[in-house]
């Protein structure tokens, strides 16, 4: 049974105010999904539930290399140092995936100046060629699964560094009970405050015409993709 005391309400209380920092200071929590989100014309609903897996992956997989660690006995070190590997593998990860994004949707953008147009309709994205009425249809779900799936092993990879003493701390002196509780609080908050930012971010952006740049909107996207990496890696936001 779950002892209330000081010890306890501090710690949880610690590990909702990481979360919302946590989330908040680190771009890559949010931006991919704006930005991706404007470029494939995601639904607010498709956006906020590939926000969600993606943050579901990047705290449970934090939980299990903590839970892992003290399951053999190696001291909160340990566990950190992964974290920190892990880090730097995501943030790279999410460098490379952004540049071939950024690449992708130049060679779209400069196809489509050439006179060779993608237009959406019915769930398809038809080719027009040269201002003809000859069309084909290409299927748009496969572009944007492999996406998502994309994002998730990124964020799957990435970890949650405020969390693992937060957790490992109760879980050492055999609180498991409460060791769970934070790192269900840590999540919780994670995630929300994550679907927030998307949520209004989302709604701006909706309200943005691009104009003239919209056929260089993928470009962008990579671009800020590929940006939020490296801002994980050069200045550890």
């Amino acid at each position: 049974m779950l002892d209330v005391n000081t010890f306890s309400i501090s710690l949880l209380a610690a590990a909702a105010g990481l979360a919302v920092t946590h989330a908040v200071l680190g771009p890559d929590h949010y931006l991919p999904f704006l930005m991706l989100a404007k470029a494939r014309r995601w639904s607010r609903a498709r956006t906020l539930l590939v926000t969600a897996a993606c943050g579901v992956g990047h705290v449970a997989s934090s939980l299990a290399l903590g839970a892992v660690g003290l399951a053999i006995g190696a001291g909160v070190g340990w566990v950190e140092k992964w974290e920190g590997a892990r880090g730097d593998w995501a943030a790279w990860a999410m460098v490379w995936f952004g540049f071939a994004y950024l690449l992708w949707g130049l060679r779209r953008a400069l196809r489509r100046r050439g006179g060779v147009e993608l237009h959406e309709h019915g769930g398809h994205v038809h080719v027009h060629l040269g201002g003809g009425h000859a069309h084909h249809h290409v299927d748009a779900s496969k572009g944007s699964a492999s996406t998502f799936w994309a994002l998730f092993v990124v964020f799957v990879l990435g970890p949650c560094e405020p969390l693992i003493p937060l957790f490992v701390l109760p879980a050492s002196r055999g609180e498991w009970g409460l060791a769970a509780l934070v790192g269900g609080v840590f999540g919780a908050v994670t995630i929300l405050s994550m679907l927030a930012l998307v949520l209004v971010g989302h709604a701006g952006l909706e309200r943005l015409p691009l104009g003239r740049l919209e056929r260089w909107a993928h470009a962008m996207a990579g671009a800020v993709v590929m940006a939020s990496g490296l801002a994980v890696i050069y200045l550890g936001l």
